[in-house]
């Protein structure tokens, strides 16, 4: 009784703090995720009756809750961008999707292979794992609430913000690709996996999962704005539960198709806020997301605090911390870069975009989904020691740095007008 006491004690805490730890950080060197991780270390070395999570004995509770986690910030991160879906005017995120995911993935793979003397399929997965970025996690580089104008978003959010939205779900042809270097290995065939991999798991799954969100997006936008019937008509009536229900239908569509839900929940929200750009039930329903977001957000990471210093990091070795800091202090900030050579965008908006490449939730997530699929069960302390110390890397890197650099990058711009 006093464990089930406790829980909800700390629920309810946690639940306060989440309210009120974003305005007492807000314009500090400090960020929420900072503050819960430290919470959740601080109270698991304390005597107290607090349930602390072992992703390796817990894993399947870890891979849904930080699915779910995933899916709705996904959905709030699409309905928060203002600028109309193209070619040109997203050349941004094409740019780090096309160039500077591949080039990370193979760095750190290789960064693996020489630091850990990992084999290939093992550095493969973690690189995989360590590819996509989560501005979540940090509030100052991500777009704000929906607003009426179409073009008020700066470069450096709306490229951040736009990348975490989709490489979220193309980390997954990565993922797979691990699983299916290490199958073949174990069959002595070990290149016999790329032709099925390129034709199904990069190309097939992730146009289904973008044809599933579009088709979502479109049906419910019109439901949403355009419907005959009053009560299917659901922007009149202004709830925002309305966009857990879109996020579930098209992320569970995709998957039962075979594609990538990921990828479905991004480009849904995307076609919603196209379906009536300046109507605003988009404020509604990307304000609810950002609530349910923030709570799951920072309950996974109060947890990942009380992991990491209950033997979480026990399997660690300098090696390992060094793939971690080499990903966010060097491979992330260099690929970024290359990606950006010849953009529009000025240096100081270059650069910033590079090293904000933040690793959050979504690394927790593939992690414990690869493990699920048995191929990889034998090296799963040290998977999650390294993943665990690389996300507290970059929360604490990009958590400290975030507002500052941010806030002066905004006062430039201000000051000097638009980049070159």
């Amino acid at each position: 009784m006093m464990f089930s006491d406790a829980v909800y004690a700390a629920l309810g805490v946690g639940a306060l703090a989440a309210a009120v730890v974003p305005r007492i950080v807000f314009k500090r060197p400090l960020s929420m995720p900072m503050v819960f991780l430290a919470a959740g270390a601080l109270v698991a070395a304390l005597p107290l009756p607090v349930p602390v999570v072992d992703p390796v004995r817990d894993r399947l509770w870890v891979e849904h809750v930080t699915e779910v986690c995933v899916i709705v910030s996904l959905m709030g991160a699409g309905l928060a961008i203002n600028r109309p879906f193209g070619l040109r005017a997203w050349a941004g995120p094409w740019r780090l999707l096309g160039i500077t995911m591949p080039l990370t993935v193979a760095c750190t793979a290789l960064a693996a292979c020489l630091l850990l003397e990992w084999p290939f399929a093992l550095a493969l997965l973690l690189a995989a794992v360590l590819s996509p970025t989560d501005p979540v996690l940090a509030a100052e580089v991500r777009v704000g609430e929906p607003t009426d104008a179409e073009q008020d978003e700066d470069e450096v959010r709306f490229t951040l913000t736009s990348e975490a939205g989709l490489n979220d779900g193309l980390a997954f042809p990565f993922v797979l690709a691990a699983l299916a270097a290490a199958s073949a290995a174990a069959s002595g065939r070990p290149f016999e996996w790329i032709g099925g991999w390129l034709l199904t798991d990069l190309l097939g799954k992730s146009a289904i999962g973008v044809l599933t969100g579009l088709a979502a997006g479109q049906l419910l936008g019109r439901m949403f704005f355009r419907a005959k019937l009053s009560a299917l008509r659901l922007s009149e009536h202004m709830e925002g539960f309305v966009a857990l229900g879109a996020t579930f239908v098209s992320y569970g569509v995709a998957e039962l198709l075979h594609g990538y839900g990921f990828l479905a929940v991004f480009v849904t929200a995307c076609a919603i806020r196209s379906a009536e750009r300046s109507h605003g039930y988009h404020k509604v329903l990307h304000e609810f997301t950002e609530q349910v977001e923030r709570l799951l957000t920072a309950f996974l990471l109060f947890l990942l605090g009380g992991y990491l210093v209950t033997g979480g990091l026990g399997a660690l070795d300098w090696p390992g911390a060094l793939l971690g800091v080499l990903l966010i202090l060097v491979i992330r900030p260099v690929t970024g870069w290359v990606g950006q050579l010849g953009f529009r965008t000025g240096t100081r908006e270059r650069l910033v975009t590079s090293a904000f490449g933040i690793r959050g939730i979504g690394s927790l997530f593939y992690l414990a989904y690869a493990l699920g699929q048995g191929r990889f069960a034998g090296h799963a302390e040290e998977l999650w020691s390294v993943v665990a110390f690389a996300v507290l890397a970059s929360v604490m890197i990009h958590g400290v740095a975030a507002t500052p650099v941010i806030s002066r990058l905004d006062r430039l711009r201000g000051r000097a007008g638009p980049p070159p």
